[in-house]
C-alpha cells in the first residue's frame, strides 16, 4: 500500500504552507486515484504520530537543511519512494510504478532505458 504523507485542509498548518505545496499534494492525490493506485492518505497536521514517523523515516539526504521534510513525502508500506520532485520525474519518464516499487498493471507500457555499449565501438 502506498502512503502520502500530507497536510490536510483542517490541519492548523494549512495555511501555514504555500499553494505550491497544496498543489503537489493534489496532484499526486490525483494521479494515484486516475490510475487506480491503492494509497492512504497520512495527515501529519492532525496526527503528531504520523508526522514524527515521516520525519525519522525519509533518508537524511533528501532531508532540507532545517532537517524537516515538506509534504507530499511518499512511502510504499515502510519504504521510502521520494519526495513530489522525484514523484514528478518518475512520472514524466514513465518509470512511476517502479519508483513506487509496484508491479505494472498487464498491458501498461513501461520505459525501459537499454544501452547497447557494443554499437558505439
Amino acid at each position: 500500500l502506498i502512503f502520502i504523507y500530507y497536510i490536510s485542509r483542517k490541519g492548523m498548518l494549512f495555511s501555514l504552507f504555500p499553494t505550491q505545496i497544496k498543489k503537489k499534494q493534489q496532484e499526486v492525490v490525483g494521479f494515484l486515484e486516475a490510475n487506480k493506485i491503492d494509497f492512504q492518505q497520512m495527515d501529519i497536521a492532525g496526527d503528531e504520530d504520523n508526522r514524527k514517523w515521516m520525519r525519522e523515516n525519509v533518508p537524511g539526504e533528501k532531508k532540507p537543511q532545517n532537517g524537516i521534510p515538506l509534504p507530499p513525502q511518499i512511502f510504499n508500506e515502510e519504504r521510502y519512494c521520494g519526495d513530489f520532485e522525484s514523484f514528478f520525474s518518475a512520472k514524466e519518464e514513465n518509470i512511476i510504478y517502479s519508483f513506487l516499487g509496484l508491479a505494472p498493471p498487464p498491458g501498461t507500457k513501461v520505459c525501459t532505458s537499454v544501452l547497447s555499449w557494443g554499437s558505439f565501438i
